[in-house]
């Protein structure tokens, strides 16, 4: 009995059967929660960016409806003037824009607008003049274009 290969006594090797793919390992858990928190969060910023910024949609459109019906007449000028006033407030409370006036707003609009709008101080000055001198020539295509450049910049 004792000549007997000892190999010969071995069986061969049966593995597992494979895991099914329910559940899912811990580190697959891990990375789902990882995953949906990340979602969350970017839904999250992005309804808030939207909010803060419904205001700068909502002058944009407005701007736009006086870009279609623009006119050499005072009052056009003055709506403007009010809009961008508006919008002002809202994005720069602390600084009581809606206080200002004549060279003070141009400053202001100067300040807080695009750098292009800088070397445009006189067709910013005509804008803020026409409001109430009805001699003063502006071109509102100008206006409107300095307005939209001012509005493209403030953004919350």
């Amino acid at each position: 009995m004792m000549d007997q290969d000892p190999l010969s006594q071995l069986r061969d090797i049966h593995l597992p059967d494979p895991g099914g793919f329910w559940p899912p390992a811990p580190g697959w858990w891990i990375l789902a929660a990882a995953a949906l928190v990340l979602v969350c969060l970017a839904v999250w910023l992005l309804v808030r960016n939207r909010r803060r910024n419904r205001w700068l949609r909502l002058a944009r459109a407005e701007l736009q409806g006086l870009e279609q019906r623009a006119s050499q007449d005072p009052a056009w000028f003055s709506e403007l003037n009010g809009l961008l006033k508006r919008c002002a407030r809202i994005r720069y409370p602390e600084r009581r824009p809606e206080a200002l006036s004549g060279d003070d707003w141009i400053e202001f609009l100067l300040e807080t607008g695009p750098a292009e709008n800088r070397t445009a101080r006189p067709a910013l000055e005509a804008m803020v003049s026409c409001c109430w001198r009805p001699d003063a020539h502006c071109d509102p295509g100008e206006a409107a274009r300095l307005g939209r450049a001012w509005l493209g910049r403030q953004q919350c």
